[in-house]
């Protein structure tokens, strides 16, 4: 009897949760009608839906951004720790870079950076 009331108690709490997605679901769904979508511009008639994708170069060059980011995150205590590391430590962060300026020549070659 006792592993019932905990089946049951299982239940109502599943039950529950379920129920409060699909509540904040509806909630907080995006209107379908476009004046209610659109964005704000000043009473001029959007030229787009405010839903609208980005073109696929913008993908590529914030996946650039981003490896070079995590780069210079990955330098910072690099810094600070390159005196007591020795002399490995620069030739793995050399390393590190190489790989990343492979990349950036890659994606150069490929033509991921011409904007034409």
């Amino acid at each position: 009897m006792r592993s019932f009331t905990a089946a049951l108690a299982l239940l109502a709490l599943v039950s529950l949760g379920l129920g409060a997605v699909v509540f904040a679901a509806r909630w907080l769904s995006v209107e379908s009608e476009p004046l209610m979508a659109a964005p704000f511009t000043g009473g001029f008639l959007p030229a787009e839906h405010a839903m609208s994708r980005f073109h696929l170069r913008w993908y590529t060059i914030a996946m650039l951004f981003l490896a070079f980011d995590m780069e210079m995150i990955m330098m910072y205590p690099f810094t600070l720790v390159i005196t007591s590391m020795g002399p490995s430590s620069v030739v793995e962060m050399f390393t590190f870079l190489a790989v990343l300026l492979a990349g950036v020549a890659y994606a150069w070659r490929e033509g991921a950076l011409r904007w034409t």
